[in-house]
């Protein structure tokens, strides 16, 4: 390892100039990243269903196919999952990453082709180390190894060839034997899907080493910090790992994480954000001092912007790079080289900047709490508030719901304020009955609720009745069309209502 990563360092920076090519040409690597999905997809069901091979044009491209959310494309998901071949790609498809519900399912499954790996995925986690080094060009970074904490991987047996995990764990079990050397802990522990253990596991192993880079969602990685420093009795992770430099987080918002990260790890580390999800890596920052993700243009995904307001229309308008506006608000659509065609991928963004094109994420086009990595919906709340109320025998006439985020001495956790037309006899148990609700309606939230390691119950409160009419109308939004927000990742709303109790 020790002669590797100086060559693999020498590499990383070279290749700068790939990078520099579609940041100068940012129109034109669109184009040919389109050209090279339709030759794909032509050869496929999807794409004879849509006449792929005749379409010549991004206006053609764009008139002849829908905007496609996840169920749209799920009947030919499905039929992957069975093995059929040519459904949406023309390559074979043998991994999916399992991701948190939609409206209808606990888990959707997002095909991972072998391009996609490649050309997204792997490339993109190139880019991210070449990006670090040309930002910080005296960096050591590879003379230690990169800590990643991923998901866990468990065997699908539809047949002998498809399997699935989370992201995390796909791209684990996919990446090169030479990427192995340099990161650290062992397969087998960054695979478990016990967590309790797997936190343990992860901090023995690790200790010893010499780590220079931490990757992971601030949830987990938070709890893992805590228990190496119980283990070693140390104040701040720099004293356990001197060489660290940077971490490398994405999945939540980091706003509310960032003042602990910087106090529990200590001075001289720098924090870069990612933006990787099931269906593409999207952008990652170039420059920690700029407000922004740099938006990967050539790794085998199409964009289009849809303006929020054009949301739920019967067709909706969507742009290109040249139209796009600094400040406002779109909503994500990707073509992909893993098959997904004009797919709405759910979250909103903002370009910060344009040439080059840097992008953050400003939340999901619903409802949503995802303070932890839970992705919980209003969907999956409004089931999980009808079931607890079948089971406790009440009826709930109101709700609101935001995260309770972690503390220096507790966990995070959901606080609900819920009017209620006739309280339950026993709050405690509708507490429990909402919980095993959320659980069984998605898989995320089930994952951060397991033995309390990152999320406790939920804080449920019974409202006398009023607060929240009360509160719409210290707002000037009583009446009419004005609701109860019904969730927020953030607790500007429900540190309002809590202030009226």
């Amino acid at each position: 390892m020790k002669l590797l990563s100086p060559a693999i360092s020498r590499l990383a920076r070279f290749r700068h100039w790939r990078i520099e090519q579609w940041i100068t040409n940012p129109i034109g690597a669109q184009r040919e990243v389109l050209q090279d999905l339709v030759t794909h997809g032509q050869y496929t069901e999807f794409g004879r269903k849509y006449g792929l091979k005749e379409l010549f044009s991004i206006r053609k491209f764009k008139e002849a196919i829908p905007i496609h959310e996840y169920n749209d494309l799920k009947p030919y998901i499905d039929q992957l999952m069975t093995g059929e071949e040519n459904m949406l790609w023309n390559t074979p498809v043998n991994w999916f990453a399992k991701s948190s519900g939609t409206t209808s399912d606990k888990s959707k499954f997002i095909p991972i082709t072998q391009e996609s790996l490649e050309d997204c995925h792997f490339q993109a986690a190139k880019d991210v180390l070449t990006l670090y080094y040309n930002y910080n060009n005296e960096s050591d970074l590879l003379t230690g190894k990169g800590l990643v904490i991923g998901g866990s991987h468990q065997i699908s047996k539809i047949n002998d060839e498809i399997q699935y995990g989370d992201l995390s764990a796909v791209l684990l079990q996919n990446t090169p034997m030479w990427a192995n050397w340099i990161r650290t802990p062992e397969l087998s522990i960054a695979l478990m899907d016990e967590w309790e253990d797997k936190i343990e596991q992860l901090a023995q192993s690790t200790i010893p080493e010499d780590v220079t880079s931490i990757s992971g969602v601030p949830t987990w990685t938070m709890i893992l910090i805590k228990r190496i420093l119980e283990i070693t009795g140390k104040s701040t992770l720099k004293e356990v790992w001197p060489n660290l430099e940077v971490y490398i987080h994405g999945g939540v918002s980091f706003i509310p994480y960032r003042d602990q990260f910087e106090k529990i790890i200590g001075a001289g580390c720098t924090y870069l954000e990612m933006y990787n999800a099931s269906e593409g890596f999207f952008a990652a920052q170039d420059n920690p001092d700029e407000d922004g993700m740099l938006l990967f243009l050539n790794h085998g995904i199409f964009y289009e912007f849809m303006p929020v307001e054009e949301y739920g229309k019967e067709n909706p308008k969507t742009i290109g790079l040249k139209q796009v506006e600094i400040g406002k608000n779109y909503a994500l659509v990707i073509s992909t080289n893993g098959g997904l065609w004009r797919y709405l991928v759910g979250d909103t963004i903002t370009f910060t900047s344009t040439f080059p094109f840097r992008i953050k994420v400003t939340g999901r086009l619903k409802q949503y709490i995802n303070a932890f990595g839970e992705e919980v919906i209003s969907d999956n709340t409004d089931k999980a508030i009808a079931i607890a109320s079948q089971k406790t025998g009440t009826i709930v006439n109101d709700y609101t719901a935001a995260p309770v985020y972690f503390g220096d001495n507790k966990k995070g956790a959901h606080e609900w304020l819920i009017e209620f037309e006739n309280a339950p006899e026993n709050i405690d148990q509708f507490a429990y009955e909402l919980d095993c609700a959320l659980k069984s309606l998605n898989s995320d939230y089930e994952a951060k609720r397991y033995k309390d390691i990152a999320l406790t119950l939920p804080h449920v409160h019974a409202l006398k009745k009023g607060i929240f009419r009360e509160w719409l109308s210290s707002k000037g939004k009583l009446g009419g069309q004005h609701k109860i927000p019904r969730l927020s990742n953030d607790r500007k709303y429900i540190d309002e209502m809590i202030a009226l109790m």
